[in-house]
């Protein structure tokens, strides 16, 4: 390709609404451009890197036996009303109406589409397993669409769904998957790696999100490296200790004039914060609830939420609060008559310090059971840097990262919603016990970018570049200059070797920074200087130094950096 003829343009200031890396790098380099919040065009230098990505994951999901098809976009509004997940989807899930007035979807995914269709067609035991996958266009109204391709409205997403008769074969189809996905992005020339993670609105029994780990990513990962543990913060366990045994000793009503916060009243009262009842006031689908947690931890409320079995859940607003009869930082779940969660590291503790619900007064010897009973006790605490791991009581560290991909045991939820059902060697009926397994190609296309980067521009990891060349001529107007670039352009190109050639009539600084900026692998520079020195300069993007080859040993140089990259 020639450069003078690419559609698209580098910028050489740096757009002010981009957030992140890849943002800026992606605008910057003319490869992506904004329609709208949230929705962007690829260019043709990075629809060349997409369509490899996208190869890519064809290999792999064809190697471990799934089969491509293509869904619908638009879905009957009746399939998520059938699953009930449109709520939990709520304002993200585009709706619309056709002119006979029929509510429509656009869909955020398709695992009503794709369950609804397997009951059509699987009957038998003998139909089973079965592994479909599609790479299509997904819609989600984000509220706050960031980073560029990072979080998007509309987007390119590989999702696919197993199949199975039981357990067993799930288990086999997921870790198919997983192997996948690690040969995927191994094959994308990234590092990404496998945490355990939270379902959200997709459901099911377990889940692990690929992260590839980047300063601007939007996720925590909380890990140990002592053995290896690694979780999505939604989703991450640690041991919380627990109070000193003792006697539950009678309640007692204390003044703590002035003193709200968690740490003010322990420090007054001369105790410590895990000794103390922490109470959050939220509205879950509408009811009020308290959640409640040991003082010197956090709640995290997607724990929470899905301990509720919520589709939504916000903090309550200071109204309300008051018409709960509560008191802001005198509260306590005592006489609470509405729902009450605990944290269950509350379980292991007594006499603990709540309030009183009086301003400026606690109570102290507070014990679960006796003076309170709540609805439910569950792991609602945040895991953070410096606790303890629940595997080998090593201490936790945290990172960011970018998901780049997702994958679910869903279960039987949906199978039996649909009828996905089969029937088995003895003529009983099952429902099928399905997988789920997404990877947003888009959003690995910028991940690829924030891992592999400089302060002059991208560095494209060989197998998704666009390019694997960018060839500059300098001094064009040379004739033999000009006659030995379009003969190395012309060999490399035959020989199956990808170039972008820089044929323009801009000088020496703008080319180079445009070769750094788009960050093709491999640049070989050829100018009157490099041919008065016997050649042409070749550079790996990746390092500063260069080398002069001899013009008759470019094709050989390019094709040994190609095979060592």
């Amino acid at each position: 390709m020639r450069l003078s003829l690419l559609f698209g343009k580098t910028q050489r200031e740096i757009p002010g609404e981009a957030e992140t890396v890849s943002h800026r790098l992606l605008l910057r380099a003319g490869m992506i451009n904004q329609l709208t919040a949230g929705v962007y065009t690829y260019m043709p230098l990075a629809w060349r890197s997409v369509r490899k990505i996208m190869d890519i994951i064809r290999d792999e999901m064809d190697a471990a036996g799934s089969q491509e098809i293509a869904m619908p976009v638009l879905q009957p509004i009746e399939l998520w009303e059938k699953s009930g997940r449109g709520a939990a989807f709520g304002d993200n899930l585009f709706r619309l109406e056709d002119r006979k007035e029929r509510t429509l979807a656009l869909g955020p995914t398709h695992e009503e589409v794709v369950t609804d269709l397997a009951s059509h067609y699987i009957q038998s035991y003998r139909d089973l397993p079965q592994r479909l996958y599609q790479i299509q266009t997904k819609l989600r109204d984000e509220p706050r669409p960031r980073g560029g391709l990072i979080r998007v409205r509309e987007f390119i997403m590989k999702d696919m769904y197993s199949f199975d008769a039981d357990e067993a074969g799930l288990e086999v189809s997921y870790q198919l998957m997983v192997q996948a996905y690690k040969n995927i992005y191994r094959r994308c020339g990234l590092k990404a790696m496998a945490i355990e993670a939270d379902s959200g609105a997709i459901g099911g029994k377990a889940s692990h999100e690929f992260m590839v780990l980047a300063e601007s990513g939007e996720d925590e990962v909380i890990f140990c490296s002592g053995c290896g543990y690694a979780a999505n913060k939604e989703k991450a366990v640690f041991n919380k200790g627990s109070v000193a045994t003792e006697e539950a000793r009678p309640t007692e009503e204390v003044a703590t004039p002035g003193k709200e916060a968690i740490e003010d009243v322990a420090a007054f009262l001369g105790m410590a914060e895990a000794q103390m009842l922490k109470c959050v006031f939220y509205v879950a689908d509408g009811e009020f609830i308290i959640a409640v947690v040991r003082g010197d931890l956090e709640i995290n409320e997607v724990k929470l939420k899905n301990t509720l079995k919520a589709a939504d859940l916000r903090l309550a607003v200071a109204e309300e609060v008051k018409a709960a009869g509560l008191v802001a930082g005198s509260a306590s779940p005592v006489g609470f008559s509405g729902k009450v969660i605990a944290d269950d590291s509350v379980v292991e503790g007594y006499n603990y310090v709540g309030g009183a619900n009086v301003t400026g007064r606690h109570m102290r010897n507070l014990n679960l059971g006796r003076d309170f009973t709540p609805y439910k006790t569950a792991d609602i605490a945040s895991a953070a840097v410096g606790k303890t791991c629940a595997r080998c009581g090593g201490t936790l560290d945290a990172t960011r990262g970018i998901e780049v991909g997702h994958v679910f045991k869903l279960g039987t939820f949906l199978a039996e919603t649909f009828g996905a059902v089969y029937t088995d060697a003895e003529g009983n009926q099952k429902p099928c016990i399905m997988g789920c397994y997404g990877i947003g190609v888009g959003r690995l296309l910028a991940a690829a970018i924030e891992q592999n980067h400089d302060d002059k521009g991208i560095i494209w990891p060989l197998p998704i570049a666009p390019y694997q060349v960018h060839l500059v001529g300098l001094g064009l107007d040379n004739e033999a200059v000009k006659a030995q670039a379009e003969k190395l352009y012309a060999d490399l190109t035959a020989s199956g070797i990808e170039v972008l050639y820089d044929d323009r009539a801009e000088s020496p600084g703008v080319k180079f920074n445009d070769a750094d900026l788009l960050g093709m692998p491999l640049r070989l520079t050829i100018s009157p200087r490099s041919l008065d020195k016997g050649g042409v300069e070749v550079k790996r993007r990746s390092e500063k130094a260069f080398e002069l080859v001899s013009v008759e040993g470019v094709m050989a140089a390019v094709k040994a950096a190609m095979t060592a990259q």
